[in-house]
C-alpha cells in the first residue's frame, strides 16, 4: 500500500506543467490547429464565469474555452479575441481523487483536449464522441 501521509497535491505551477506536458504530448496537427490557444490553471472558475453558465457548484467545472473558435471567426472581425483555455485545479483533483481508473496526467489532457475541441468549434457531443473513438 503507498504510504500518503507526506504526500501533497500537486501546486498550480506543478499542474501547469502537467498541462504543458498534455499540450506538447497531443498530435501536432491538433497543436497547430490550436494556433495561438493560451493555457491557464485557476483554482477554480470566477463567480462571474459559473453565475453565467448557471452553475451552483464550483467543482463541477473542470475547464473552460473562453474566445472565438476558429470557425465563428471572420478576417472582418475588429480585434481578435485571445482564446484561452482554463483548466480548474482543484474540481480535476477531486475527479481524479474519485476515480482509480485514470491518473492525473491522462485527466488533465482529457479535459484540456475537451476544452481545444471548442476551440476548433466542436460542440460537446461532438467532442465526446471524438474521444469515445479514441478509449
Amino acid at each position: 500500500m503507498n504510504d500518503w501521509k507526506d504526500k501533497t497535491a500537486p501546486s498550480v505551477i506543478d499542474f501547469f506543467s502537467l498541462a504543458q506536458d498534455a499540450f506538447a504530448g497531443l498530435p501536432a496537427a491538433i497543436r497547430t490547429a490550436a494556433g495561438e490557444v493560451t493555457l491557464h490553471v485557476e483554482e477554480f472558475a470566477s463567480e462571474d464565469v459559473l453565475q453565467s453558465l448557471g452553475i451552483e457548484d464550483p467543482f463541477e467545472l473542470s475547464g473552460l474555452y473562453d474566445g472565438i473558435n476558429i470557425i465563428d471567426r471572420s478576417v472582418l472581425d475588429p480585434t481578435p479575441v485571445v482564446s484561452r483555455v482554463f483548466l480548474f485545479r482543484r474540481p480535476i483533483l477531486d475527479e481524479w481523487s474519485e476515480r482509480s481508473d485514470v491518473g492525473l496526467g491522462d485527466l488533465i489532457s482529457h479535459v484540456l483536449i475537451h476544452e481545444i475541441g471548442h476551440h476548433m468549434g466542436f460542440s460537446d457531443s461532438d467532442i465526446d464522441a471524438l474521444l469515445d473513438l479514441g478509449e
